[in-house]
């Protein structure tokens, strides 16, 4: 797409998240909405299907979520009437166990490996299926140092616009909003590409045009 995005950024810096996705779905000819079903994921799932109930939903499912998390997934699934589409690992978990020795240390080559495999990859897969134009994420700038410099818009390497319409809200605010609108927090979540909460998986940053290109 070709774009400004410092005009569409001036633009949208005030605005509230559903203004923000109202913009990113009127602008957009195939957009989709990722999810890992986190904690607070509800928030845009909400958000983004009261103004487009057909939006395409993507979940990478790595296998590795927990009871917990898979029974929070189904329930919005349900509850939200979500446009999901589910992509795995080309490897089960079950398997990597067996033959791969399951999650191994983070911070060595195998983990960024495995990484790769379980997240990377079926992203990548699930891009090229749907061929985007507009990606909503909920990512956030208090979740991680490196999000802390990203803009609400911003153009991917592979040409199509990252949305993150609740880049500028707190956790508290995602938290009020969940409670104003009587939506489910799951906070039995956990990501074995990124361990602990403030690392980044390599998702957002291997997607992310380097600021000299």
């Amino acid at each position: 797409m070709t774009v400004n995005l410092d005009a569409i950024n001036r633009d949208l810096a005030e605005q509230s998240p559903r203004n923000i996705i109202q913009w990113a779905l009127s602008s957009a000819k195939t957009p989709v909405l990722t999810t890992n079903f986190g904690p607070h994921e509800a928030a845009i799932l909400h958000m983004a299907t009261q103004v487009r109930p057909d939006v395409p939903v993507v979940w990478i499912d790595s296998g590795y979520g927990t009871e917990a998390t898979y029974r929070f997934a189904s329930e919005l699934i349900s509850q939200l009437d979500l446009n999901i589409r589910v992509y795995h690992p080309q490897y089960s978990r079950a398997y990597r166990s067996a033959i791969m020795g399951g999650v191994p240390e983070v911070d060595t080559p195998e983990h960024d490996e495995f990484t790769r495999q379980v997240k990377l990859e079926p992203f990548g897969r699930a891009m090229a299926t749907e061929a985007p134009d507009i990606w909503l994420t909920a990512i956030r700038k208090d979740q991680t140092e490196f999000r802390q410099g990203l803009e609400v818009v911003s153009e991917t390497r592979d040409g199509y616009l990252r949305v993150a319409p609740l880049l500028n809200w707190t956790e508290l605010d995602v938290e009020e909003y969940l409670v104003e609108h009587d939506l489910p927090i799951e906070n039995d979540y956990y990501d074995p590409t990124k361990v602990l909460g403030h690392r980044e998986c390599g998702l957002h940053t291997s997607v992310s045009r380097r600021a000299s290109e």
